[in-house]
């Protein structure tokens, strides 16, 4: 779907900057000599009226180079500076919740072309401990959002009790990542209170979500997967979401290669509530309230 939007913001961005171009350059002029051709003909001039109806602008041109600077505007900021997510699940949480709606920084990762998603310019690459953007690699016409774990050449464990031990490319040990303060937070998953502990991922430092009943289903992970452990090939990335035993992530799906990311998200513009009743008449879509303690960076 974002791939469809943006291939029509492209197409009406052409369309209507050729009709801009030659509405300017050409189109304009033409009209401009025809109607000091017809007041050479006349001795009064002409009136605004009747010159207006001499050669008149189509309403076509007239919509075109009026939206053309609009549409643009749009393609540069959406395409190569920010887009807009919406978060839609809680693999996230507590960093981001549902009804977040958040900034993506597209120009993190590289400057790509808007259509096909090549690299045109290297403005950097995701790093440990980024929550990024990326395609699904599966089905990549769909938006994944989760936190980079593991950098290309890494060794990745996850231990039974559910800490990261991250052993760095070129590295002989493996840095178990921080856990600490662990405690219990206000989410719950299917009745049970969910435990929040401290997790540092390079300099970044962040809250996780564990369920502490629940087990992890190793049998699920995948088949490059020794166990618990996996070696991240080149140029490609293991990312987890922060509610760690209700994400869907490269532990059971595989690796995100490097031309997958979309950007890094970096601030929570609005935040929505939708805590409704299952017998309201209103939709669920609308929300209840506005989350304004939310809005700011992201970590």
């Amino acid at each position: 779907m974002a791939n469809t939007f943006s291939l029509i913001l492209v197409l009406v961005t052409l369309v209507t900057g050729v009709v801009w171009a030659l509405e300017k350059f050409v189109w304009s002029k033409k009209r401009k000599q025809a109607l000091m051709s017809a007041e050479e003909q006349t001795k009064t001039g002409l009136s605004q009226d009747l010159a207006a109806k001499i050669h008149p602008q189509p309403w076509w041109v007239e919509n075109s180079v009026s939206i053309f600077p609009v549409i643009a505007f749009v393609l540069v900021l959406r395409s190569f500076i920010y887009e807009p997510f919406q978060i839609p699940s809680g693999s996230m949480m507590p960093t981001l919740l549902v009804g977040d709606f958040i900034l993506v920084e597209k120009f993190s990762y590289g400057i790509k072309d808007p259509v096909f998603q090549s690299k045109l310019i290297e403005t950097g690459e995701p790093q440990r401990g980024d929550i990024a953007v990326f395609k699904y690699p599966p089905q990549p016409n769909i938006d994944y959002i989760k936190r980079v774990v593991g950098l290309p050449g890494d060794t990745i464990r996850y231990t039974e009790d559910k800490k990261i031990c991250v052993q760095a490319a070129g590295s002989s040990t493996c840095e178990p990542v921080a856990q600490f303060d662990a405690k219990q937070s206000p989410f719950y998953q299917d009745g049970i209170p969910l435990i929040e502990a401290t997790e540092k991922l390079g300099p970044v430092e962040h809250n996780v979500l564990i369920n502490p009943l629940r087990r992890d289903n190793v049998q699920a992970y995948q088949p490059r997967a020794f166990r618990n452990e996996w070696v991240v090939p080149e140029g490609e990335y293991f990312m987890m979401g922060d509610n760690r035993d209700n994400s869907a992530d490269s532990r059971y799906w595989g690796f995100v290669p490097e031309a997958n990311f979309v950007g890094k998200a970096t601030a929570i513009w609005i935040s929505f509530e939708f805590d409704r009743d299952a017998d309201s008449a209103l939709p669920s879509w609308i929300p209840t309230g506005v989350r304004f303690n939310r809005i700011g960076g992201i970590k």
